[in-house]
């Protein structure tokens, strides 16, 4: 007998839930075959089966908690599923050799199953009715990933939709609907009123004009992404601009250990990605290191594993500052709440023209609020307002990044 065991969950995580298993037990199961997922206050963990085998017993259900080291269930190695039992038949006496008959067509070979789909996409279909058989899966052997699930979905929505029936009732439709929520929602919740509840935040505002940026984006996105092979965006000018901004006012790249105030002399930036099961907040490690393409292809390799499902714990923990970036959601202005323990976090929003007052004249131009939450406890606010009027000349003259200015 094999036990099945929850493995480390990271630094500073201590428990899991169990989400979904794939099998049940009596089930045969393959080596590396996806058994079970676990859901952390961080990240979702597949568990694989250590051998080939079947598995016996399951002895941590659906939405039990465990520890590191506590056995999720057993099973029995080399064995396989129970089968009824082959018998020889007789042998039966001679008789005349009957006439000859049409040799029946060989069997099609059979050829190896396909993977079975990740947790996660089985979990997509479930919920929305979609039969995973007619997915292709680009994952490793043709196996369905979460984002080929979702990406069915999106193509099943796009669809012409069939004439609709008649509907029910008003009195036949639940009015409400009560759904737990995840570890990682239940934590969100949790750490984002603790942020309020132990930090004296406050949020200071400023303005900037992205023409200049816009300007320099247009005029070498193509060559840009031809040399370095991702788009350029937005994203990698404020990674850069909140860095050269850090090094001059360090308060804000500080956190608080009880009696203590911890300046970090590395910039991990954390860029916030909203996914399906809520908002997390990857890191981008050394970021003031690399260059605006290197920041581009690292946020959007992060992005890409976060929409998949796919962030390890290191991906989420040690950052410094954060960035989040509502206006890809329309917002025009809001007061971000910290990431602790981390002191600063900068919220940008929609890019909208407005008339503006230039040397004199009204002129219209393309206009983001900037939002600077910090903890005033670390922070006074002459270096947050000092902070944010860094990121703005930054912004309004990149060249100042090329300078170190």
């Amino acid at each position: 007998m094999a036990d099945i065991m929850t493995p480390a969950l990271g630094e500073s995580v201590t428990e899991a839930t169990v989400a979904r298993w794939t099998k049940k037990a009596g089930d045969a199961v393959r080596k590396d075959e996806i058994l079970v997922e676990l859901e952390t206050d961080k990240v979702s963990l597949e568990v694989a089966a250590p051998a080939d085998g079947v598995l016996s017993e399951i002895l941590a259900g659906e939405g039990d908690t465990v520890e590191p080291g506590t056995v999720l269930g057993k099973m029995s190695e080399g064995g396989a599923a129970a089968a009824p039992a082959k018998t020889e038949a007789p042998k039966a006496e001679a008789k005349p050799e009957p006439k000859a008959e049409a040799a029946p067509a060989p069997a099609p070979a059979k050829s190896e199953a396909p993977k079975p789909a990740a947790p996660s996409a089985q979990r997509i279909a479930a919920e929305n009715s979609l039969d995973l058989a007619k997915v292709s899966g680009s994952g490793k052997d043709g196996r369905v990933t979460k984002g080929d699930a979702i990406a069915a979905l999106e193509s099943r929505a796009s669809a012409p939709a069939p004439a609709a029936a008649p509907s029910a009732p008003r009195e036949l439709h639940e009015r409400e609907e009560r759904v737990r929520m995840t570890r990682l929602r239940q934590t969100i919740a949790r750490r984002l009123k603790e942020a309020q509840n132990n930090a004296a935040m406050l949020t200071t505002f400023n303005e900037v004009d992205m023409s200049a940026v816009m300007a320099l984006r247009t005029e070498y996105k193509d060559v840009f992404e031809k040399r370095h092979g991702v788009r350029l965006g937005f994203m990698s000018f404020f990674v850069k601009a909140c860095i050269a901004a850090l090094k001059q006012v360090p308060d804000v790249n500080a956190e608080i250990d009880g009696q203590d105030i911890i300046y970090k002399n590395h910039y991990d930036i954390g860029v916030a990605v909203g996914t399906e099961k809520g908002l997390v907040v990857p890191v981008i490690r050394d970021a003031d290191d690399m260059s605006l393409a290197g920041v581009e292809k690292a946020i959007g390799a992060m992005g890409k594993k976060a929409r998949d499902g796919q962030l390890a714990l290191d991906d989420l923990q040690g950052g410094t500052f954060t960035i989040s970036n509502g206006g890809v959601y329309g917002s025009l202005m809001s007061t971000p709440i910290l990431n602790a323990p981390q002191s600063g976090i900068l919220g940008m929003h929609k890019i909208q023209e407005r008339p503006m007052v230039v040397k004199g004249q009204v002129v219209i131009r393309p206009m983001m609020y900037l939002a600077l939450s910090y903890d005033h406890r670390v922070v006074d606010g002459q270096g947050a307002v000092t902070f944010l009027v860094k990121v703005k000349d930054a912004i309004e003259d990149p060249q100042r990044l090329l300078l170190d200015l």
